[in-house]
């Protein structure tokens, strides 16, 4: 029987081969794709659940290059490793007519060491499945450059966590959940500055990795999320995260989430980010702090 790394790995290898595979039927049935409508970074990286923005947040904008008559996409490998943990996503997502975000990430969080000292095992991983919706609603971040409305969008995160007895057995109420967002982010393109805030409601534990609403609080509450980058050039950006967490498991305290970053987009078609991260607690390892790094190929 296979142990549990290799399935991210497969994971990993149906995402890329999907998308290749619908990226050349929609170009055979003749739709426009994406590929020179939007400004280099501007429509942000892939975020750990999926969705275009931040690495750690999403934003108002609409992942991939396609403009208001045409379809993008994106693929992206993210690894994360902290003192104690390993983190992995990988996902695809489908941006129709720079209005309809579609996508779906699969995380994998290694417990490692840790999970022998819970009686799991050492390595032992929890898988959790993300599928995303986002709509914009308002204004355009690169078009409106002549007015202060920003461009806001609507979205959803159905999340799905492969280990429900486990998280349960921690205070979990469910291993299942669904988060509710609003985003609204801001181009200076004189200042070459972004700007974004997400307001999220959720009741997921460390995004779902450890189920959903907790013995100490199971409902709803709202968490910001924010971001600014500065555009150095037109291939590079660097700038920091924010995130809030609620704290709905007696077991040990959820701290909020930060980093600073730097992309890279050598070609259109590929951006590279790195950061370094720092998620205080998680489950009974203080201080993880360390480095991620994101690949992400789209058009």
């Amino acid at each position: 029987m296979p142990d549990q790394g290799s399935r991210p790995r497969r994971t990993w290898a149906v995402i890329v081969s999907g998308a290749m595979v619908w990226a050349g039927a929609v170009h055979a049935d003749g739709l426009s794709l994406g590929g020179g409508g939007k400004l280099l970074l501007t429509g942000g990286v892939t975020q750990i659940e999926g969705a275009a923005g931040g690495g750690l947040t999403p934003w108002a904008v609409i992942g991939g290059y396609g403009t208001r008559d045409q379809v993008g996409a994106n693929a992206f490998f993210t690894h994360a490793r902290t003192g104690d943990y390993r983190f992995q996503a990988a996902g695809v997502l489908v941006g129709l007519y720079d209005r309809v975000e579609l996508s779906y990430a699969r995380q994998s969080f290694d417990t490692r060491a840790v999970g022998g000292a819970l009686g799991l095992g050492d390595g032992f991983k929890f898988h959790v499945d993300v599928y995303g919706l986002k709509v914009k609603v308002a204004g355009d971040a690169v078009l409106e450059q002549d007015t202060w409305l920003p461009q806001i969008a609507v979205g959803a995160q159905y999340k799905k966590n492969d280990q429900g007895d486990i998280v349960r057995a921690v205070g979990a109420k469910r291993d299942s959940g669904t988060d509710f967002y609003i985003a609204a982010t801001k181009l200076f393109l004189d200042q070459s500055l972004l700007l974004n805030g997400t307001l999220r409601a959720t009741k997921a534990n460390q995004l779902g990795i450890l189920g959903f609403g907790g013995d100490k609080e199971d409902r709803y509450e709202p968490q910001f999320e924010g971001s600014a980058a500065l555009l150095l050039r037109r291939d590079l950006a660097v700038g920091a995260e924010y995130r809030s967490k609620p704290n709905n498991l007696g077991i040990a305290k959820e701290d909020d989430w930060w980093d600073v970053f730097v992309a890279w987009a050598p070609t259109k078609n590929v951006s590279l980010t790195a950061a370094y991260v720092n998620l205080g607690n998680v489950v009974i390892r203080d201080d993880q702090k360390g480095l991620y790094l994101s690949l992400q190929i789209g058009f």
